[in-house]
């Protein structure tokens, strides 16, 4: 199986506390990792412990974050062979803070994530097999991912965009037009379409929004609400997994990558949400951003 990752490479601080603080205040939290992050790195790492060998195309800080990115990538399996070290821009690093209920609050500084470009989309071009599928989200320049769709689908890739975090003035129809599947959570669905689905109902007028604006399928991320889904195929509703949450960060990326993974390997495509809505659930059951993604006798056990 064939899948590239084109995004964002970040360095977490997550601070554990009671509550989130209001703004201007301080509080005292109980514990902090220091973790891999990022879309893009944590779309690949959901991958790899699927099983997958997933190449990463993207940049990072000539520094010790760098450095650490880097290794921890490669010790979940992925490929960092394309991931470049900028001359200039230091890596990109992302500041969560995660509450008592499992909701969360980030701040991400972009560094050399905001310096991918041509280069890189140049070395996506150079890969010795097509990818089956590109994973996309929109933590690096715009430009540079519609360049990188464009590709993919002229290759015959299935482009799979998280649209995250979502433009105010909504997405290119450049990169519409490539995307193979859109798949926005209920707050990136209402900044792109105005609907806030609250139903299946909701997401169904959202999903076919989406995809008059380009997208050849759409599935919308309801969280508590489960997914729904639409392509050419047909539709589906697909209900939340029960399990014990305890941490939201990076649901949504091991959502992505578990369905970059299962369409990769052939399934029909409302199994392949259904799969990948397992891979989410179980990705909040554990702390951490990369390092909670699931691996595939965690999903085969879920979905039994």
């Amino acid at each position: 199986m064939s899948i590239a990752v084109f995004g964002s490479i970040n360095v977490d601080v997550t601070a554990y506390s009671d509550r989130l603080p209001a703004p201007g205040e301080t509080i005292h939290g109980g514990s902090y990792v220091l973790d891999l992050g990022g879309k893009g790195a944590n779309q690949a790492v959901a991958v790899a412990r699927l099983g997958g060998a997933p190449v990463f195309i993207g940049r990072i800080g000539r520094d010790a974050f760098g450095g650490m990115a880097r290794a921890e990538l490669e010790t979940y399996g992925v490929d960092t062979g394309r991931i470049a070290d900028d001359e200039k821009a230091g890596t990109g690093i992302a500041i969560i803070a995660v509450d008592a209920k499992a909701q969360n609050c980030i701040t991400v500084i972009a560094g050399a994530n905001f310096a991918v470009g041509t280069a890189d989309v140049t070395r996506l071009a150079a890969l010795a097999e097509p990818p089956k599928v590109l994973l996309l989200q929109l933590e690096v320049p715009m430009a540079a991912n519609i360049a990188a769709a464009t590709l993919a689908k002229l290759g015959g890739a299935t482009v799979i965009l998280d649209p995250a975090p979502a433009p105010t003035g909504g997405l290119p129809k450049e990169l519409m037009k490539a995307v193979g599947v859109i798949t926005p959570n209920e707050v990136e669905c209402e900044a792109l379409t105005g609907i806030r689905p609250a139903n299946a109902s909701d997401a169904w007028h959202a999903a076919a929004m989406l995809r008059a604006d380009g997208a050849r399928r759409a599935v919308i991320k309801m969280g508590a609400n489960g997914a729904f889904w639409m392509g050419p195929e047909g539709e589906g509703h697909v209900p939340r997994f029960t399990v014990n949450a305890i941490d939201t960060v990076a649901a949504g990326d091991c959502f992505n990558g578990g369905l970059g993974f299962a369409m990769a390997a052939g399934k029909p495509f409302g199994e392949a949400v259904r799969f990948a809505s397992a891979c989410g659930a179980l990705s909040t059951t554990k702390r951490g951003a990369a390092a909670a993604a699931p691996t595939l006798a965690e999903v085969e056990k879920l979905l039994s």
